[in-house]
């Protein structure tokens, strides 16, 4: 048995078309060849693929079977040139992507979204870790391209751009004492504050720490439901506080020191050392187009 190319996708666009005429056009071949072909095909298969006896030809429940299983095949010859021209092309053919959650969740889906569509071949993992985590894995070699907040001593061996600046809020429950009121510095320093943990002793771990008393937990969606119960304050992620699910149950003082905005610089981050592929660096390239959320 011997079944071509050209036989499936004259079967499948003779079936998605309705008609031989349809697959014609479609296939910018004369319906003779089309009908030729899958003629050829039900030859070769010893079985009808369609009913011929009415105007336009329906498929049988042979043919229905097995259109499904047609379009798997010329889909995965159309996955195997794209294969082989990225190869061709020297793409990367997989890449991994370190991200921290300051950087915006919706934007982190259109991101890729675009990817998958300049790059449909790569295989993608990504990775949410713990702030200072991003830079340890590019830095490993466990990610190809990291996305962190800015830290005062990043290791020499990697590269970096700001991509823009996160606005951080100060956030409280409503029943917590800071809620009512303007909020001063000294006050600040007389709460708890709930931080984000990161896993070493050195500089970055107290960057933002105003208050004596501090509590780290490892994720702002975690300390959002601890605040709302009126446990201690924290700086939050203005796109993280405007998706919260408990938003209603906490609160924005007002400062008296400053707007209330604390922005942190967020970076993209690679390693010099290691050569990049067209997706690594058209990564690099798209993160330093920022989202909106992002300020400069």
């Amino acid at each position: 048995m011997s079944l071509s190319m050209d036989q499936l996708e004259s079967f499948v666009a003779a079936a998605e078309q309705g008609s031989f005429s349809g697959a014609a056009r479609l296939l910018k071949k004369a319906q003779s060849a089309v009908s030729t072909h899958v003629a050829n095909l039900e030859t070769d298969l010893g079985i009808a693929l369609f009913d011929r006896t009415g105007r336009n030809p329906v498929l049988t429940e042979a043919g229905a079977r097995l259109l499904p299983e047609a379009k798997l095949i010329l889909d995965r010859r159309e996955h195997l040139i794209g294969v082989a021209s990225s190869f061709e092309a020297h793409v990367e053919k997989r890449l991994v992507v370190a991200i921290d959650e300051l950087y915006p969740e919706s934007a982190v889906g259109e991101l890729f979204a675009e990817f998958a569509t300049r790059f449909p071949h790569v295989e993608l993992e990504l990775l949410f870790p713990i702030m200072e985590d991003v830079s340890r894995l590019v830095l490993d070699g466990k990610a190809d391209v990291g996305v962190m907040w800015r830290q005062e001593q990043l290791p020499p061996e990697l590269g970096f751009k700001t991509i823009g600046w996160v606005p951080l809020q100060l956030v409280c429950g409503k029943t917590h004492p800071l809620a009512h009121g303007r909020v001063d510095w000294e006050e600040l320093k007389r709460h708890r504050q709930i931080m984000v943990t990161v896993r070493n002793e050195g500089t970055e771990r107290h960057r933002l720490r105003v208050a004596a008393e501090v509590w780290w937990v490892e994720s702002h969606w975690v300390i959002l439901q601890i605040l709302k119960h009126g446990v201690g304050w924290a700086l939050i992620p203005a796109h993280i506080m405007a998706s919260s699910q408990v938003a209603e149950d906490l609160a924005i003082p007002e400062l008296e020191f400053d707007e209330g905005a604390h922005p942190v610089a967020l970076e993209v981050v690679w390693h010099k050392q290691r050569p990049a592929g067209p997706a690594a660096k058209w990564l690099r390239r798209r993160f330093a187009t920022r989202p909106p959320m992002l300020r400069l």
